[in-house]
């Protein structure tokens, strides 16, 4: 059953995540658990005609090893011919496909300082390449699978074998995997996102403002925004699923334009760190204090990883009674809690959430409101408490959320 399940995600993933094209390059990034899935994405995109398939493997014991015994000065450094090589793959119309399944815990005893003096330093390097996919100029997908360390931390009280086979089952449903159609399914799926972005885009609204346990935020939207979700359109005209799975329907907030204060409703994993029980409050769009119950140094850090880190760069709504979010499960992974639960990122804008930012320079973009960084990274904030409302430009206050439910009409 493992097998036949591991083909209909394969061909999902190559069909509907990236839609690789005949001559077309597919580059993955995968850990090394993922080796089963990965042969069998490779089998399916040579049969649509892919031209190359690489492979970059990853090993968290490696990467465990690195961060616990290289030099400090090691840490500051990304290898130039690496991020080059993406680059140029990117520049001849690859597409690229990601397997996300980080152990939550890896790092928890490295020092996040040093964690995140890598992140920065890769950040840095591969700023071209990441511009790229978040401009739609590729198309690109990201995916998981179950490994042991992330099945033991969802499933603490299961052994190894039945955590595993536990998160296959959720994965499976939660990516339509388990229907008789997955490919048919997805296109309904989009469709259905696609009504709520074209309502939000017909609105237009100049202001959101969020209202829940610990949340008070005001959120102003720049002129010319656009809401995205779903499938999205590569710049070459190609229709792609960048995350698999995907509730959200998300746009650009005005970086100077938040105000209020914000806590989580979910943990964020980021750099191998947990980080919960987490404030932020909000001035002309800057993080101006925060708190944090878990990971106060590693949320500093990632706050002060530059300017545009204490600012906004993603609002994204997404209803409570969505597959995710109706398991009960928290994942401790964000490709699966930002479709758990309405959110917003810190960092970096996606030029497609503004009309003609594909085109734009980044002065541009930032003149427009949309917020430049090294870092974009999502943090929940929806529960079955969240409220959210729209204000239009004539100053009228419309329900777009209620307890969590869309309370408008699709």
């Amino acid at each position: 059953m493992l097998e036949k399940q591991l083909e209909k995600y394969a061909q999902l993933a190559v069909r509907v995540g990236v839609n690789i094209q005949p001559g077309q390059t597919l580059f993955i990034n995968a850990p090394l658990p993922s080796a089963p899935l990965v042969r069998e994405i490779a089998k399916k995109a040579y049969e649509a005609g892919a031209k190359h398939v690489h492979v970059e493997w990853s090993d968290e014991e490696i990467t465990y090893i690195k961060f616990k015994h290289a030099p400090e000065e090691a840490l500051h450094e990304y290898p130039s011919w690496l991020a080059k090589g993406r680059e140029e793959v990117a520049e001849k119309g690859g597409a690229f496909l990601s397997i996300y399944a980080p152990n939550p815990d890896l790092l928890k005893d490295i020092d996040p300082a040093r964690v995140a003096a890598a992140t920065k330093a890769a950040s840095m390097a591969l700023q071209n390449y990441r511009s790229r996919l978040m401009a739609d100029h590729n198309c690109w997908s990201l995916i998981a699978v179950p490994t042991p360390a992330w099945a033991k931390k969802v499933f603490p009280h299961m052994s190894e074998e039945e955590g595993m086979a536990a998160l296959w089952d959720v994965i499976f449903q939660v990516t339509r995997v388990d229907q008789d159609d997955p490919i048919a399914a997805w296109k309904a799926h989009n469709e259905k996102l696609a009504r709520i972005v074209d309502y939000l885009n017909n609105k237009q609204y100049k202001q959101l403002i969020y209202n829940g346990p610990g949340t008070n935020l005001t959120v102003e939207l720049p002129d010319g925004h656009i809401w995205a979700g779903g499938a999205a359109k590569s710049t070459d005209g190609i229709i792609f699923n960048p995350n698999m799975p995907t509730e959200e329907v998300f746009t650009m907030p005005h970086k100077d334009g938040t105000n209020g204060v914000v806590r989580n409703t979910k943990p964020l994993n980021y750099g191998g760190n947990i980080v919960d029980g987490f404030t932020l409050t909000f001035k002309d769009g800057k993080v101006v204090d925060f708190t944090a119950e878990v990971g106060y140094d590693t949320l500093k850090h990632l706050l002060d990883t530059d300017e545009g880190a204490r600012r906004l760069g993603e609002i994204a709504l997404v209803p409570h009674q969505s597959p995710i979010s109706q398991s009960n499960l928290v994942f401790y992974n964000t490709l699966f809690d930002e479709n758990a639960a309405s959110h917003l990122a810190l960092g970096k804008a996606y030029p497609t959430n503004i009309e003609g930012g594909t085109n734009m320079r980044t002065e541009e973009l930032l003149a427009r409101g949309a917020n430049d960084s090294l870092v974009h990274e999502d943090f929940m904030i929806g529960s079955h408490e969240l409220n959210v409302d729209g204000v239009t430009k004539d100053g009228v206050r419309e329900p777009i959320m209620r307890n969590g439910e869309w309370a408008i009409s699709i």
